[in-house]
């Protein structure tokens, strides 16, 4: 606690996506854009699914709940990678790399179990239909949200607290566009082994039983769906199944590739290039997959802006959606 208090006025640097200048108002540029897209995209399915009666079942909490976890998650990274992307002070203080560090990692975690919930929930609805009302009533998904959401807040805090306990003193500069323990790890002058033990830990518990728990899922959804005589009624089943898993390898695969690896086998550019999956691409490309081909959703989209906006909007929007 000592080490901590002298250290609270330390501050990071930032390096940031690219160190080449020509590139950083393009790098602004699409990153903005696809940030309005995310904060877009997701407010849109959190007030969709809150007010349409139609779509107050587990399946649409679930999606809303996921896609508030990605519009906390983008707004964690994103606001600050845009302003040091073109400011020449990329500095960040020793508590905004703290709190950024921490809410990325409750939120990531929380993301892993709201995903193995969404699969569970297709699983019961389809290889389950007869009791699907008793196995997922509202109240128990509730009280499944809530207890994940408190669990990786509470959990995070001993992560975040065992990394900046760390003496810092080997460099400054973070060789990463946010603060991310395995960069982090490589700054302290101490042996950190017992730090990535930890992160090991609490990926198995975390990560992998959540994956575990969407696979044991799909296994069982696929094999369903290899029993449906309807070609029509299989393929769409399918069609969803595949959109689903498709994001959750991408989400899972970064995770993977970015904490569960030997020591020795960092590379910075690339570990740039990952995370960007998890912390901006996957956030902005959720809602789309998951709600785009989905007609209750699309139907609810295009009622709310009838009823919200002026009627030559609105009659534009129609044509789009």
């Amino acid at each position: 606690m000592k080490h901590l208090n002298e250290t609270s006025s330390y501050e990071f640097i930032l390096i940031g996506l690219s160190t080449d200048p020509s590139l950083q108002p393009l790098y602004f540029t699409i990153l903005l854009m696809m940030y309005m897209v995310t904060l877009t995209g997701n407010i849109l399915i959190i007030v969709v699914v809150r007010t349409e009666p139609r779509l107050q079942t587990p399946m649409y909490f679930f999606l809303s709940n996921l896609s508030l976890i990605d519009l906390c998650f983008s707004t964690t990274i994103v606001p600050k990678l845009l302003v040091s992307t073109l400011a020449e002070d990329r500095s960040i203080s020793f508590w905004g790399c703290a709190a950024q560090m921490y809410f990325h990692l409750a939120l990531g975690g929380t993301e892993c179990i709201i995903l193995a919930l969404m699969a569970y929930d297709r699983y019961v609805a389809i290889c389950h239909p007869l009791h699907y009302g008793s196995f997922m009533s509202l109240r128990l998904c509730l009280l499944l949200s809530v207890g994940t959401w408190s669990f990786n807040f509470l959990n995070s805090i001993y992560y975040a607290y065992i990394t900046f306990r760390l003496p810092y003193c080997r460099s400054r500069h973070v060789n990463h566009y946010f603060c991310e323990m395995p960069p982090l790890f490589r700054l302290s002058c101490t042996d950190t082994l017992t730090n990535e033990i930890a992160v090991y830990i609490s990926g198995g518990i975390v990560g992998l039983c959540s994956f575990v728990l969407t696979l044991m899922s799909y296994v069982q959804i696929i094999s369903t769906i290899f029993r449906i005589r309807s070609t029509t009624g299989r393929h769409k089943t399918f069609s969803t199944c595949v959109s689903h898993l498709s994001v959750v390898s991408l989400y899972y695969g970064a995770i993977v590739f970015t904490y569960l690896r030997p020591r020795g086998s960092y590379s910075v550019d690339r570990d740039r290039a990952v995370s960007i999956l998890y912390t901006v691409v996957t956030p902005m490309f959720n809602p789309i997959i998951y709600s785009i081909r989905n007609k209750e959703v699309k139907d609810s989209v295009r009622k709310l802006i009838v009823d919200h906006v002026p009627q030559s909007t609105a009659l534009y929007c129609h044509h789009l959606i």
